[in-house]
């Protein structure tokens, strides 16, 4: 298996490219706004993109999402209940910053993502992504579980020492904890966690040390 990520965009966000083997099919998660840096990761081992999974609807994770897809003709994938922030990158730019950056039209979204479900398994590259809705950094967010990989994509639910922030527009810490508690800490203590900022850790570590672990205990 070929795993590799690189640190794009101003949030340093982790674009994950995952592969059988070099010179054959890879998935991409998540899609920062700089489809250049992305493309180096394909070459990097020759590899050809066969579908982009997205954790959810942010612009440091969906930005580049459309530029991936016009460049590459994968389809790209994405919750519908965040459906509504995907469509305005732009805007989700302006309500951060203040402004709009040049290249601006570089952020358009797909035409049409393909709709993600909750206990959806999706087969790509060779590979079942197990598709788990983990609403409260918003209210579509996903975690990508490769089961036979031992790995989880976690997107901004779950960081090493650390959760997604709630106190964006749509964000709820009750619902964080209760997907954290139902769908992500149910997973195996040696699954490797990967995560959309930050580096790699375990589900084990987090359940034994995260400083939030004791939101996560059973009521």
């Amino acid at each position: 298996m070929i795993l590799t990520s690189a640190e794009l965009w101003a949030a340093a966000t982790n674009c994950y490219v995952i592969a059988p083997e070099r010179g054959g099919p890879a998935v991409i998660v998540d899609a920062p706004p700089d489809v250049d840096a992305i493309v180096r990761l394909l070459k990097e081992y020759d590899l050809v993109p066969v579908g982009l999974l997205v954790t959810h609807g942010h612009v440091d994770h969906a930005g580049g999402a459309g530029s991936v897809v016009r460049q590459t003709g994968v389809s790209a994938f994405l919750h519908p209940d965040d459906g509504f922030l995907a469509s305005d990158p732009v805007g989700q730019i302006r309500s951060l910053f203040g402004f709009v950056p040049p290249g601006a039209e570089e952020f358009e979204p797909p035409e049409r993502y393909r709709d993600l479900a909750h206990g959806q398994r999706i087969e790509l590259a060779g590979f079942e992504f197990e598709v788990r809705q983990t609403p409260g950094h918003t209210p579509g967010h996903c975690v990508f579980v490769v089961e036979e990989e031992g790995l989880v994509f976690s997107g901004d639910q779950l960081f090493a020492g650390s959760v997604g922030r709630t106190d964006f527009p749509y964000g709820s810490w009750d619902d964080l904890v209760t997907s954290m508690r139902t769908q992500v800490m149910t997973l195996p203590d040696d699954m490797r966690v990967l995560p959309g900022h930050g580096p790699e850790t375990t589900i084990g570590r987090e359940r034994a040390a995260n400083p939030f672990r004791l939101e996560w205990l059973p009521t």
